[in-house]
């Protein structure tokens, strides 16, 4: 089987992130390719964050009701957690080795189409002495 990830670093842009995902599930549908192409979020800065907003809105909620003020600062925490986190996609392409010529054209295709184009891009492949790490954070994530 010729096994490869394609890690794409979006940094902070959701919006790239999201046309990137429409992009891969459009191809899927389109060239029927099933699960020969799988992909998975990984956004990192959240968990501390996340922790940290959840004390501090079940803090900010005790106060308001005290003072009756409404529920503003849970709005305010949540955006700024957002902006705070790194988005990358990993992208896994899983083709048998009778399928070589559509294996290399879609590792060529995938970094050069406009979405992927912006994002710090990484390729792992199975032959890779990292590759096995990344397999596996890749089947950890959701």
């Amino acid at each position: 089987m010729a096994q490869s990830i394609l890690i794409f670093d979006f940094g902070k842009n959701e919006e790239a992130a999201q046309q990137a995902r429409h992009k891969i599930e459009s191809w899927k549908q389109a060239f029927r390719l099933g699960t020969k192409i799988s992909m998975k979020f990984e956004r990192t800065g959240t968990e501390e964050k996340s922790e940290a907003s959840e004390q501090k809105t079940s803090a900010d909620t005790k106060n308001s009701a005290k003072k009756k003020t409404g529920a503003t600062g849970p709005e305010k925490s949540a955006p700024s957690n957002a902006a705070d986190e790194r988005i990358k996609l990993l992208v896994r392409l899983d083709f048998s080795d009778h399928e070589k010529l559509s294996y290399q054209r879609w590792l060529d295709r995938i970094p050069a189409e406009e979405p992927f184009k912006s994002a710090k891009s990484e390729t792992a492949r199975q032959n890779d002495e990292s590759y096995a790490a990344i397999a596996e954070r890749f089947d950890s994530l959701d």
